[in-house]
């Protein structure tokens, strides 16, 4: 192992994991950012960022705030988020982050509930969106922005200060309070799909648990650079992108914005990148999409690199055969498989998924090109990597084995379960909801089902109440087909319906670059009031679903497709900060399309 990586037998809380990286490499880079004044990338050290984490640290003690306290994020991804952080835990304080793009409802619920006591924001207008939720927030004693109040803009809140005034003429000293490594650092609500969010309590030692298991499932070195663009407030980004980035040493770069992720990829050069599977869906439909204006011979070639290309990943994995076609791999690479690549900044060691199930067609796609691709598993529950793929040991179907340390079963009714030292404490004044969220003899569940086979590899086989069940009694997991209908670049948000109906249905928003296409190829005008209904449209449409669930089975079949044109979206409540979709509430807000499709039925 790297001399400069942080081991678990080094530190035993997260305040101490920082200050170990700033004592072992102070004047080593440590997070790299876009400045908009300047237009230019902007360093800072560990040192640089040790002194700033000091003087938040006064400015927390200027507050008043004692140990256990909450204090809660509200900012982008950045090296800000990051001394917030280590600000607060150094002193023993309680870190909630939250999602930018969260409702000002649901944002207002979690300050009251975990009874927040200093919040910390990207600008005034954030906070007078999360005002209009019209919940009192008496609670709050400071509002911090990073963005400057002008003398123009005096705050109409009078706890309300910019970022520089506050830390004005701060200064001290680095400060690492002797904690209780099972002491709770941070309160983490999940965005459930459904009714209120729930606070997930993880100590020092769930977090560190987790961040030294996952570390041990690959090799690093400390010249890695990571391109985060996952939202810290998702533990799978905090873990990966973050603390795990602090142990190794690594170099973390804050990429712009979702839009900019390409122009960053290419900028940054990453060797490390943690994604969630809807950014390589995304890739993997433009790419699909553009080899329709190919050339034979350019598809042919492509198409011929991804299936050396895997052909040569199950020999290198032991699954499958040496083939003569391996030996046309150095001239494909060069052709095709490189140019994608270089795309992606050209340097990939290993590329991290989770967050959710990541399609095989899309994966085989990936690793077919050379994408060092490996899929991972968990929950915000468990801190959250439970499983994940290793490099030597790929299966792009399963969510790998489980972390060293984690313990895994499959309990009642198949569903997977986990035992270890990064199952949460518990969720935050809610006993009822940690009483049911573990068995009696103390395992975590999950809610997944799963099977495990012989050498460990573990297969999610469905949501426990994610299963549509029809008036003919057949079981249909909606999430695989979703999954498969999303890889066709018409369709950007699905949901299947048909419980305790007699067929299924679906819901679709499309595309609207690929609806003008597809519009135009029906002889319609795309944006004329009733494109959506001319003749030959849903038909057309529900061959194209149709098309891309030909290999499930018979009754797994759409019937009827209601297709729309406005996206769902966080700010209208049909989809929770993560981007998942609230299947209640989006069938609540399309009832009468739906009772439609069912006419007569």
């Amino acid at each position: 192992m790297d001399a400069n990586m942080i081991t678990s037998q080094d530190v035993s809380t997260l305040s101490e994991l920082f200050k170990k990286r700033v004592e072992i490499t102070p004047d080593k880079k440590a997070y790299r950012q876009y400045d908009v004044g300047s237009q230019t990338w902007s360093s800072s050290s560990w040192h640089e960022m040790a002194n700033e984490v000091a003087r938040w640290q006064a400015g927390f003690e200027k507050e008043g705030l004692q140990s256990g306290d909450r204090v809660a994020v509200m900012v982008s991804n950045s090296r800000e988020w990051v001394v917030f952080d280590q600000a607060a835990m150094g002193l023993g304080l309680v870190t909630v982050p939250l999602y930018v793009e969260d409702r000002s409802e649901n944002v207002a619920y979690i300050i009251n509930h975990a009874d927040v006591k200093l919040l910390f924001v990207q600008d005034k207008p954030q906070w007078k969106r999360l005002l209009s939720s019209q919940v009192d927030l008496g609670g709050l004693k400071r509002i911090i922005s990073i963005t400057r109040i002008s003398a123009d803009d005096e705050p109409d809140d009078q706890r309300l200060e910019s970022l520089s005034d506050w830390l004005f003429g701060l200064q001290g000293e680095l400060l690492t309070r002797d904690l209780d490594p099972d002491a709770l650092a941070s309160i983490v609500y999940t965005s459930g799909t459904t009714g209120r969010s729930k606070g997930v309590m993880l100590s020092h030692k769930n977090m560190l648990f987790n961040t030294f298991a996952a570390m041990q499932c690959n090799s690093w070195t400390d010249e890695e650079v990571f391109l985060s663009f996952l939202p810290l407030s998702h533990m799978f980004e905090r873990i990966a992108g973050y603390y795990m980035a602090m142990a190794m040493g690594a170099e973390v770069a804050y990429a712009r914005s979702i839009p900019q992720l390409g122009e960053d990829l290419v900028n940054i050069r990453p060797t490390v990148l943690v994604s969630v599977p809807r950014i390589y869906e995304r890739v993997y439909a433009k790419i699909q999409d553009g080899l329709k204006a190919k050339s034979p011979i350019a598809k042919f070639l492509f198409n011929r690199a991804v299936n050396v290309g895997w052909c040569k990943f199950q020999y290198e994995q032991g699954r499958g055969p040496w083939h003569p076609k391996l030996l046309f791999w150095n001239l494909l690479e060069k052709l095709v498989a490189g140019k994608v690549l270089e795309k992606l900044g050209g340097r990939l060691r290993v590329a991290i998924c989770g967050g959710a199930a990541l399609s095989e067609d899309v994966a085989k796609l990936f690793i077919g090109l050379g994408l060092p691709l490996v899929q991972g598993y968990g929950l915000t529950e468990s801190s959250p990597v439970i499983a994940v793929n290793r490099m030597e040991d790929n299966i792009p179907s399963s969510i790998g084995t489980a972390l060293p340390g984690v313990q895994v079963r499959i309990g009642k009714n198949d569903e997977l379960q986990s035992f270890s030292d990064s199952s949460m404490l518990g969720y935050w004044d809610n006993q009822q909801a940690t009483k049911e969220t573990f068995t009696e003899d103390g395992w975590l569940k999950t809610g997944d089902k799963a099977r495990i086979d012989p050498d460990g590899h573990i297969y999610i086989t469905g949501r426990l109440k994610d299963i549509i069940v029809m008036a003919n009694g057949e079981k249909v997991p909606p999430a695989d087909m979703e999954m498969a209908i999303a890889l066709d670049p018409l369709f950007d948000q699905i949901i299947i319906l048909g419980e305790a109906k007699p067929y299924l249905t679906a819901i679709v928003v499309l595309n609207p670059d690929a609806w003008a296409d597809f519009a135009v190829s029906m002889s319609i005008h795309p944006e004329a009031p009733d494109a959506l209904s001319k003749q030959g449209v849903d038909k057309a449409l529900l061959q194209r679903v149709s098309a891309r669930l030909k290999d499930f089975p018979g009754y797994a079949h759409i019937r009827k497709v209601t297709a729309i044109l406005e996206p769902w979206t966080v700010d209208d409540g049909l989809l929770t900060p993560t981007l998942k979709i609230k299947r209640p509430k989006v069938m609540e807000k399309y009832s009468k399309e739906i009772e439609e499709m069912y006419k007569g039925h």
